[in-house]
């Protein structure tokens, strides 16, 4: 009667797509269940997880024709590809990839989270003690 609840529906992997699509995003396939998602000078590499949303694995600025990854070194940020090039964090590339990544969140149907919708969050930090040894 009218204690029933709406059935929520699950937008699959192509409706999620098309959503980025519809977004502005350019997607292509990596191969398997891996998406590779970029607008601009930002991109991010999705995967289908176990369970019925996407994870981001990682997202960052494309630097060099890789996916630098933003780091902290305790004085200033950085962006760093898998190869070891470095790159200093301008104010506007934190802008870019925060909104990057609020947008990408928003077409996945992904639930933002407010520790991270305050500003850029750093995949690895430097000054950690745990390794003993700089970057």
């Amino acid at each position: 009667m009218f204690f029933r609840r709406p059935h929520t529906r699950t937008p699959s992997l192509d409706d999620r797509i098309q959503a980025l699509r519809a977004a502005g995003f350019e997607v292509r396939s990596t191969g398997g269940s891996q998406l590779e998602v970029r607008r601009g000078c930002c991109a991010a590499h999705v995967e289908q997880a176990d369970g019925p949303s996407p994870r981001i694995a990682r997202s960052g600025l494309l630097f060099g024709g890789e996916l630098a990854a933003l780091i902290d070194g305790g004085y200033m940020k950085f962006f760093q590809t898998p190869s070891g090039r470095r790159r200093p964090a301008l104010s506007k590339d934190l802008r870019d990839l925060q909104d990057f990544r609020e947008d990408l969140r928003e077409a996945l149907g992904l639930p933002s989270l407010y520790n991270e919708s305050l500003g850029t969050v750093c995949e690895k930090h430097a000054y950690d003690r745990l390794s003993g040894r700089p970057m």
